[in-house]
């Protein structure tokens, strides 16, 4: 009897398997299926919007990690020991090295970002990421002070702070600090804001109309990176001070690298524009393009609305914007030569943009039918390359210029690129406010935003 009743759910078993084969076999076709309705193998997360909470997901994955590597202490270089007396600076007295450095331009824009996380979250642990650091770096910079006069010859492991030498080291730190005195987080910052913006506005080298410029790989080279390695600090100085210098300033820099490095045919921005150079090569570095793309948004989160050169601004940041969309891959990044589809994705820049089009919606100034899809598309990207421990994958390191092609395709990428971390954040911050006002839903398969 049991042999009869295993052998009749073995056939019953068979039945059913040839059935579903054959249903598996029978060709879909356009009698029997909704072919519009078929799902396909995306590479990149494709579905229904995702919501702000899972988006903190992966902002939390980030700030935990740097909460871990990026202590606020002064150790000797010696021994390694916390040095707590703060009445005279050791010889052997330095940062506490972490996978960051503090003091860095790239630091400027985590500083910003993690203050923007902390207001459209409200998550505190945000604020206070940046609050403590930039208390540290105040407390610090007291405790440097003497250091050069103290101990000649040794280098100051606050040299950036106390005497900047670079865009680089001015620009990005300094906007930072100014949003924590204006967040009311510090108090203490001003001498050092000062001293930031006077090496901006006075210092760093200039062609014969203002422009700010280097001599560097070329003389009289524009960077394109320079805007926002300068641009921002006005702005933010100009809301500090009230002060209207800093926003005519700011909009002069925009103008002048704006009429010699932005491509209105494309709708991008080179990378490097020499003095002596008749015609330029263009190459369109994504980050670069990143950079500029978030100086004009930086620039109108702060620029009174009467100002006359802010339509020009905000025309500028529109038309960027067009010349990007066009270039979105099918995953949702953008290349590293933006144009050039086979060089590498990248991701510091397309978390940029994502970034950018996602506050500019926000802000009301561009179309969010239009942007919003493409926008979540790039955070979609941009999240598979946050790993389980928090890091940033796919960012390009650190990149001078160059004026042929090999040398973009072939810059390293690596997780400890500290140019990934601020803009992800960044990105996910102005995303989580967009699907909290905005959730977004899916028509006939695809990602919409309707008003």
């Amino acid at each position: 009897m049991k042999y009869f009743y295993r052998a009749a759910l073995c056939m019953s078993f068979c039945v059913a398997t040839l059935k579903l084969s054959a249903q598996q076999n029978t060709p879909k076709t356009d009698t029997n299926t909704p072919l519009h309705a078929l799902q396909p193998d995306y590479k990149i997360p494709y579905n229904p919007p995702a919501k702000p909470e899972d988006v903190k997901k992966v902002l939390d994955r980030i700030r935990e990690y740097l909460e871990a590597v990026t202590p606020p202490l002064i150790v000797s270089s010696k021994s390694g020991a916390v040095i707590t007396d703060r009445s005279k600076p050791a010889q052997d007295a330095v940062l506490k090295q972490g996978d960051f450095r503090l003091t860095s331009y790239e630091w400027g824009v985590t500083y910003g970002a993690m203050l923007l996380a902390g207001q459209v979250t409200g998550d505190k642990r945000y604020t206070e990421y940046t609050a403590s650091r930039m208390k540290f770096l105040g407390e610090a910079a007291t405790y440097f002070k003497s250091f050069s006069a103290t101990y000649p010859g040794t280098t100051n492991p606050l040299r950036s702070v106390f005497e900047p030498r670079a865009l680089d080291d001015a620009g990005s730190l300094c906007a930072a600090m100014i949003k924590s005195e204006r967040a009311g987080i510090t108090s203490s910052l001003r001498p050092y804001i000062d001293n930031f913006i006077q090496y901006i506005m006075t210092k760093e080298y200039r062609l014969k109309d203002g422009t700010l410029a280097r001599n560097r790989p070329l003389p009289n080279t524009l960077w394109l990176d320079d805007l926002y390695m300068s641009v921002p600090a006005m702005a933010q100085m100009g809301k500090l001070t009230g002060d209207r210098k800093y926003y005519d300033e700011a909009v002069k820099q925009i103008t002048q690298f704006t009429q010699r490095m932005f491509n209105k045919e494309k709708g991008l921005y080179m990378h490097g524009w020499v003095e002596s150079m008749n015609v330029h090569p263009q190459f369109h570095w994504a980050r670069a393009n990143g950079w500029a793309l978030m100086t004009n948004v930086e620039v109108l989160e702060v620029l009174p609305e009467d100002h006359p050169g802010r339509p020009m601004i905000l025309a500028q940041l529109q038309a960027h914007i067009q010349g990007l969309a066009a270039h979105q891959s099918g995953d949702g990044f953008w290349h590293q030569l933006i144009d050039r589809h086979d060089s590498y994705l990248e991701t510091s820049a397309t978390a940029i943009y994502a970034y950018c089009i996602a506050h500019a919606i926000n802000r009301g100034w561009i179309n969010r039918e239009a942007h919003a899809p493409m926008a979540l598309l790039a955070w979609n990207a941009v999240s598979t390359k946050v790993s389980a421990k928090g890091q940033v994958e796919g960012t390009c390191v650190g990149t001078g210029m160059a004026f042929d092609p090999a040398f973009y395709y072939y810059r390293p990428i690596n997780a400890y690129a500290a140019h990934g971390y601020g803009p992800v954040l960044l990105a996910g911050a102005a995303m989580y406010q967009l699907l909290n006002e905005h959730p977004g839903e899916m028509n006939d398969s695809a990602l919409m935003f309707p008003k």
